[in-house]
């Protein structure tokens, strides 16, 4: 007799048809049968060693975060209900072009401090490995959802060539690519890069050209965060375009945003432009998290020559008198290249996370708060707390438009990304509420997608993306990564006041056939595992 069988389910299945109602039979971590209208019909129904009633509850593909930042957290906290309790059931790590593989000792030491305020600094990690294959398989050992891999093109860069800002000589290029090849075979999707963020911003597009074609010979995807979501934006985009076109390599963009003031009203413009390059042949697709506000670290807004050598130099520069004022000039004049060419505006930039507690103050204010409690500039503030805290504060970036937002999800190859940040004290709400705040805010409340066409952008869309032949979709033969959701009341229970709560209406969440979640309470279950790429 089978594992399970789930009863009189609303199955909106993923392909974005309309629902219907259905017995769901789970063995062996698969769908083997799906029985539909069996009560209606007066069929014979399935019947299995447990029956789970869903009358009233929505029964879908699990949900896949196609930006996620759970790379330390993955292995920190077994629990992972951030993410578990949104109905996710597969991460993509590897984000914005810095990871902890593939490296080496002095890389891994750079990184590790470089992102911290994405992670934190892992002093409570075990980094027992180096490659990208031995990362899969140390996730292998049981974690709470699955995840897949995307290879850091900054990493890479930090690896062959160093933080410095220069062309790479023709026998770095050559070893970037050996590590892309490597990374590939090993399992990873993709590549990502964070061209706002050092050292990945130093490669010039004939350098990661090059990157590309090789992530295509093995059947990956290109996940840029391009070089501004500010001023230049749309010219960023078409950089990106343009490049992957060259390179023959599919296309996703990164949490595809218009921000800053000079945006405002402007998402028709990108689509356009997409839908130009896709009615052209373009393979191209996209993520959002359905908020307005970014996140990130404060040091990422500082103009990328005072990061050049790395963490140990910017500290440096910052400790500088003269080097701190020219880096203020860049900030608040000329706009920085790390904050997309926009003069920083301090009352949009929250501090959300610090790495030392004793710095705690300054969490849940806007540097500009803090400069006006303390009689200061927001730039001594901002100095300050970079050079106290070693870099690793994280800020929410209060710059974005609701036009924008609900303009890029409607477009037809949109997907779902949280960019989740879990570390510090007060996180952008959608590490533990993108996936419900789409269905119970855009969906229900506003109406803004239909329920079958938002679980189709969650599911189905990013399976495909990622070429995996047995996920996201209801389907039988299908893995049993499922959802199981009440539409009336799903949503997300996080918000900017108290971003860790969980969200509401999804009582039940398989991986692989096992409840990771159970009557709305995390089970015990570490049922997810590395999702591999297939190599050439």
């Amino acid at each position: 007799m089978e594992e399970l069988v789930i009863r009189d389910a609303d199955v909106v299945d993923g392909s974005g048809d309309h629902a219907y109602r259905a017995d769901v039979v789970v063995d062996g971590g698969r769908i083997v049968a799906i029985v539909k209208e069996a009560a209606d019909a007066g069929c014979q129904r399935p019947r299995a060693r447990r029956e789970l009633d869903a009358e009233g509850l929505v029964l879908a593909p699990g949900f896949i975060d196609m930006h996620a930042h759970s790379d330390l957290a993955l292995l920190r906290d077994p629990d992972h209900s951030a993410k578990a309790a949104q109905g996710v059931t597969l991460e993509v790590l590897g984000q914005d072009g810095l990871s902890y593989a593939p490296v080496d000792d002095r890389t891994l030491g750079e990184v590790r401090r470089a992102i911290a305020g994405w992670n934190g600094s892992g002093d409570d990690i075990d980094f027992d490995w180096r490659s990208v294959g031995e990362y899969l398989d140390r996730l292998d050992r049981g974690i709470a959802v699955n995840a897949a891999y995307l290879i850091p093109q900054g990493t890479v860069r930090a690896l062959a060539v160093g933080w410095e800002d220069r062309e790479a000589t023709p026998a770095e290029l050559e070893r970037m690519r050996q590590l892309v090849a490597e990374g590939m075979e090993q399992g990873a999707v993709g590549m990502s890069s964070g061209l706002t963020y050092t050292p990945g911003m130093y490669a010039k597009d004939a350098e990661l050209t090059e990157l590309c074609r090789v992530v295509a010979s093995y059947g990956g995807y290109y996940c840029p965060h391009h070089r501004s979501y500010g001023a230049g934006a749309l010219e960023a985009y078409e950089e990106m375009v343009a490049l992957t076109r060259e390179a023959g390599c599919p296309l996703h963009l990164a949490h595809a945003t218009m921000n800053f003031g000079v945006n405002k009203g402007r998402a028709p413009e990108l689509l356009s432009l997409l839908d130009e390059a896709l009615d052209a042949g373009a393979d191209i697709s996209l993520d959002t998290y359905p908020y307005t506000p970014g996140c990130t670290t404060l040091v990422a807004l500082l103009p990328s020559w005072a990061g050049e050598g790395g963490p140990q130099e910017i500290l440096r520069r910052l400790a500088d008198e003269g080097t701190a004022e020219r880096i203020r000039h860049h900030l608040e004049v000329t706009g920085s290249d790390g904050c997309h060419g926009v003069p920083v505006e301090w009352e949009t930039i929250e501090i959300s996370g610090v790495g030392d507690p004793a710095l705690g103050a300054y969490v849940g204010r806007t540097v500009l708060e803090s400069a006006r409690a303390r009689g200061e500039s927001p730039w001594v503030v901002a100095r300050e707390l970079l050079l106290k805290d070693r870099l690793a504060p994280t800020i929410l970036q209060h710059v974005g438009h609701e036009e924008n937002v609900r303009a890029i999800m409607r477009h037809r190859v949109h997907t779902g990304g949280s960019d989740g940040i879990l570390q510090g004290a007060k996180p952008h709400p959608r590490a533990y509420g993108t996936f419900p705040h789409y269905l119970g805010h855009y969906v229900r409340e506003l109406g803004v997608l239909s329920l079958e066409e938002c679980v189709a952008r969650l599911t189905s869309r990013p399976a495909a993306r990622l070429r995996l032949p047995d996920r996201g979709l209801v389907r039988e033969g299908y893995r049993a990564d499922l959802v199981l959701f009440d539409p009336r009341t799903v949503a997300a229970g996080s918000t900017f006041e108290e971003p860790r709560t969980l969200p509401t209406g999804i009582p039940y969440v398989l991986v692989d056939g096992r409840f990771v979640i159970e009557d709305g309470r995390r089970t015990d279950e570490l049922a997810g595992r590395a999702v591999r790429g297939n190599p050439r």
